[in-house]
């Protein structure tokens, strides 16, 4: 790139940047925005692309502050280096929790606000006019009494001499031409043609492909292994012990994998070698009989059980889920004696490039991480045990090595969302309404797990969506008992909401049930105190047409919640046959995300997360017998059926407040919908998931 104009903004960075540092003619990577004398824009996008359309709405963003053409800007993916491009809010360079455009809206608006009034007083200065005669359209800056014209490429040597405004003023939402409209994808093309680059399309010269031999069971470590029959299938040229297992590199994957079956290997199976998940569930039934630490507490709900009133009861259970990502996990490394360059599809390459330097000892800016398109992440691909793989690997053979797993390796390997088990009591008054609220959760915390929290307190992730229960109960108590059978536990889409809005919602229904209400009006009439909470569920309820007549043997079942910033309600339109069979004919949405950048990428998202959960609410459970995963890939562990999919709407709430998520919202609230539904047309309250089990008994 020749000489062009750098934009650097003080978030995340601090400080006012000094005219020195923005020269023209150099590139300097701790920028966000760069126009070059041909007034091509390039954004640098510290959000990686798993699927949720950050390659269009952040340029989008750019594009409405800068007024600049969105055609005529590039976006360039960031390197791994947290300290220039970490996350504003997090401070970390790693993606999830829908962080994309909630954490970086306003740094990239501010940023290029201050491009644009750079160019306009550099244009000033030009013609010797006061900036404040001057204006923009797309690329070009206007004086406005004489109509003189000046692009942008053709003032970037000169505004680059000026500093940057540090509180540039932003446009107000009626100025906008992009945030807002929708604007097709960026990465449809590339993904459609074939030519988009997954983690397993890397190829390296002189790569070599390894597959990994690990240990069937939970915790169970390798004693000995005997490579000479490995080592004999044509192909294969090196049997490496790594941390998770043993490595088999060949000159192609099917050489690994015919060299890693020929592999005999010795495990110590390790102290979970006899756990299955009938003994997890009875463990977790048994401390649910232990008080636990107190997650909230309002006014004294054991008193208000305990002076009676119509006492409602329930236990709730949900089963350890999979991530089942379409690309299997993978990455690549080339381990050199002064460098180490990774390949990876990771939402974590701040995490990547600290594992690359602390498993080679190089500095970290010796450590080279080149993020690729994500074949889904779901939160699995913020894990470091990919990554490990390659790099150890590589460091061991001396060659760049894709390490490469199957579905197998990644259904019965993975990091999983927790199984938990829920008691919940609740007391009605005479008009049916609680007065009070006690739930008691038992399950795994996946933070203290990965030692980021302190073993005895709170993990906020198994408790999201159930201490923030939003309904106005006079009497609230929540507990947690951490029961953990060291089974790995991982982010899986919406976290702890995913489950606890499931169990908070089919509870709530219950109570509607027994006041003999209506389970719409009884949440509304509860949500007086969380006005966003109540209006997307006004909206799903109108748009599904709450209360209207179906055909025989359907029924419509709602629910509503919070999580990553964003509300949203789901109703869900469901027959069941005589069979037992469930089908789920419709689903509508409603979202408040605050400001929706690209309405239909909310769309998207919205629908997406609604298939996702469609297919944990049937098929998800991941079982454990002898220590180990029973599942092994998609005949028994499924996903939904494009046959299977429902007809869907999504309607958008613009709040016109500030953004929040939308990879995860719209997951938690179609599960208890979808249970909620079905007992409207059965009568049997689904406590425990998945549905596949029940409709076999009904069959």
């Amino acid at each position: 790139m020749g000489a062009g104009l750098v934009v650097g903004f003080e978030f995340p960075l601090g400080g006012r940047r000094a005219v020195a540092q923005q020269t023209p003619g150099l590139f300097t990577p701790n920028q966000w925005i760069t126009i070059d004398r041909d007034g091509l824009v390039t954004i640098v996008n510290s959000v990686v692309e798993m699927g949720q359309g950050s390659l269009t709405t952040m340029p989008m963003i750019v594009a409405d502050e800068l007024d600049a053409d969105l055609d005529r800007i590039k976006v360039q993916q960031a390197p791994a280096n947290p300290a220039l491009y970490a996350n504003p809010m997090t401070k970390t360079q790693s993606y999830g929790g829908s962080r994309g455009v909630r954490d970086h809206m306003q740094m990239l608006r501010k940023a290029g606000a201050a491009a644009r009034e750079m160019l306009m007083q550099a244009a000033a200065n030009e013609w010797g006019a006061p900036v404040g005669e001057v204006t923009t359209e797309p690329g070009v800056v206007i004086h406005k009494p004489t109509g003189r014209r000046l692009p942008y490429g053709a003032l970037v040597d000169k505004a680059a001499q000026l500093l940057v405004p540090q509180d540039p003023k932003l446009k107000t939402p009626d100025q906008f031409r992009y945030i807002g409209k929708i604007v097709r994808r960026r990465d449809t093309p590339v993904k459609v043609n074939g030519t988009a680059i997954f983690g397993m399309d890397v190829q390296v010269p002189g790569m070599l492909i390894a597959s990994i031999e690990r240990c069937p069971d939970f915790g169970g470590e390798m004693k000995s292994f005997d490579a000479t029959a490995a080592k004999r299938v044509k192909g294969v040229s090196h049997v490496v012990k790594v941390t998770n297992g043993v490595a088999v590199v060949a000159d192609s994957f099917w050489a690994a994998l015919q060299g890693r079956k020929a592999l005999t290997v010795r495990w110590d199976e390790g102290a979970l070698a006899t756990l299955t998940s009938a003994q997890i569930s009875s463990g977790y039934k048994a401390a649910s009989a232990q008080k636990g630490q107190q997650a909230r507490k309002d006014g004294d709900a054991e008193k208000a059980l305990a002076e009676g009133g119509k006492i409602v009861e329930a236990v709730y259970e949900v089963p350890f889920l999979e991530h089942a990502c379409m690309e299997p996990m993978n990455a690549t490394a080339h381990v050199r004696a002064d460098a180490c360059e990774i390949w990876a599809p990771t939402q974590n390459p701040g995490g990547t490039q600290q594992t690359g330097a602390r498993l080679t000892g190089l500095p970290a800016n010796k450590v080279v991480v080149n993020t690729t398109f994500l074949g889904g992440g779901f939160g699995r691909r913020s894990e470091q045990d990919f990554i490990t793989d390659a790099v150890e690997t590589s460091k061991a053979v001396g060659k760049p090595v894709k390490v490469m797993w199957t579905r197998e390796d990644d259904i019965q390997h993975g990091f999983y969302r927790p199984a938990t088990y829920n008691v919940f009591r609740a007391a009605l008054d005479p008009k049916g309404m609680p007065v009070a609220w006690w739930n008691r959760i038992v399950g795994p915390g996946l933070q203290i797990q990965k030692g980021r929290v302190p073993a005895y307190s709170l993990d906020a992730t198994a408790l999201a969506g159930a201490r923030d229960m939003p309904y106005d109960v006079p009497n609230v108590l929540v507990e947690w008992v951490h029961k953990d059978f060291g089974i790995p536990v991982g982010f899986w889409r919406s976290v702890g909401s995913s489950q606890n809005i499931y169990i908070v919602e089919g509870f709530v229904d219950e109570l509607a049930y027994a006041a003999g209400k209506d389970p719409f009006e009884y949440r509304r009439a509860l949500l007086g105190k969380s006005p966003r909470h109540k209006a997307v569920l006004e909206l799903a309820a109108q748009k599904a047409n709450w209360g209207a007549p179906l055909p025989a043997g359907r029924a419509r079942g709602i629910a509503v919640g919070f999580s990553y910033g964003s509300y949203a309600a789901h109703v869900a339109e469901v027959s069941v046959a005589p069979t037992g069979k469930v089908r789920v004919h419709k689903i509508v949405g409603a979202i408040d995300a605050g400001i929706a950048v690209n309405p239909d990428q909310v769309k998207a998202q919205m629908e997406g997360g609604a298939i996702y959960a469609l297919t944990a609410v049937f098929y998800g459970e991941i079982t454990i017998e002898r220590g180990r995963v029973k599942q092994s890939n998609f005949h028994d562990y499924r996903m939904l059926r494009i046959d299977e999919a429902p007809e869907m709407e999504v309607h958008i709430l613009d709040s016109g407040q500030a953004p929040g998520g939308l990879g995860e919202p719209g997951v938690p609230t179609v599960a208890p919908a979808v249970c909620n539904a079905i007992f409207a047309v059965t009568g049997k309250r689904i406590r425990k998931l998945p549905l596949e089990p029940y409709v076999a008994r009904r069959a």
